[in-house]
């Protein structure tokens, strides 16, 4: 029987309108269409929904949107996370998690702590989390590296703790983590290019973005890779792979959105300090996604 998290998540986009306001809309057209893709969760309020960038009043619509748009068809994931503990503990607690199954929780950037540092963090954010919690290990935006063995001694210490987003693009990092992990931890790629090759080495999935955009070529690759049918994953790996990169090129979500905008699911526009796409990247971008049009 395939577990809550297992398979496809998506860290979806928060839709904004051309004055920068939250797109409710699209963000419904959006849940709407990635469901219809076959995606197995959603994760709501992660980086590549711009979390950072909106405030507590928005934040609080936008889960209210999604649980509504969702409609307990999947389960649902929320962002939760930063570099000041006891702020942390403080949204944890006033935070309405009515339709919320799990916490995703990136481990603390720019202030570079220690790995008891990490360890501690988690602590007290795990003795008062309403929701299991989902560890999330991104050293390209947090500036640290959650090690194998700091995520297992959480996974170990703490029931609470469920699973971890790795997105260290360390393949053997996820690997040690493999080893010697409880048995029912989650282990889940945060890098939609490597996911068929983390899943071949013992992941139960990933949480993408890519997903965003084309979700039933994506989840289906993970569904073949999770089957073993490595060939047919193959074919669908290879099919998005190029894509995915173009997505990256200038940053996270910009180049997601647009290619949400040139499938007509919602639009383009993100909040400063990002920026669209260039020009010649979007031109790139619609000729690639020409098939799945």
């Amino acid at each position: 029987m395939k577990r809550k998290f297992t398979g496809t998540g998506v860290a979806i986009v928060t839709p904004f309108n051309k004055e920068k306001e939250v797109d409710y809309k699209g963000l419904d057209n959006l849940v709407n269409y990635i469901i219809e893709g076959g995606v197995d969760y959603v994760v709501v309020l992660g980086t590549t929904g711009e979390s950072v960038t909106l405030n507590k009043d928005e934040k609080k619509k936008v889960v209210a949107q999604v649980v509504k748009s969702v409609n307990n068809r999947v389960p649902i994931m929320i962002g939760i996370g930063g570099n000041n503990t006891q702020d942390l503990i403080e949204t944890m607690q006033e935070t309405d998690f009515s339709g919320i199954d799990a916490i995703l929780s990136a481990s603390p950037m720019y202030n570079k702590p220690t790995q008891e540092g990490i360890y501690q963090h988690y602590k007290a954010l795990a003795k008062v989390a309403p929701r299991p919690i989902f560890l999330y290990n991104v050293p390209g935006r947090t500036a640290s590296n959650v090690l194998p063995e700091t995520t297992v001694r959480l996974a170990n210490d703490f029931k609470n703790i469920i699973g971890i987003k790795e997105a260290s693009g360390n393949l053997e990092q996820a690997m040690a983590i493999k080893l010697a992990m409880p048995k029912d931890f989650y282990l889940v790629s945060g890098d939609d290019a490597l996911a068929l090759p983390f899943i071949a080495s013992g992941g139960e999935g990933v949480i993408s973005v890519v997903a965003n955009a084309l979700p039933a070529t994506f989840s289906k690759m993970i569904n073949d890779a999770l089957n073993n049918d490595v060939v047919t994953a193959q074919e669908n790996h290879y099919k998005v792979f190029n894509i995915i990169g173009m997505l990256f090129a200038e940053g996270n979500p910009g180049g997601v959105k647009a290619a949400l905008q040139i499938l007509n699911i919602c639009g383009d526009d993100v909040r400063l300090p990002l920026w669209p796409i260039s020009a010649n990247l979007y031109n790139s971008l619609s000729k690639a996604l020409t098939p799945f049009k």
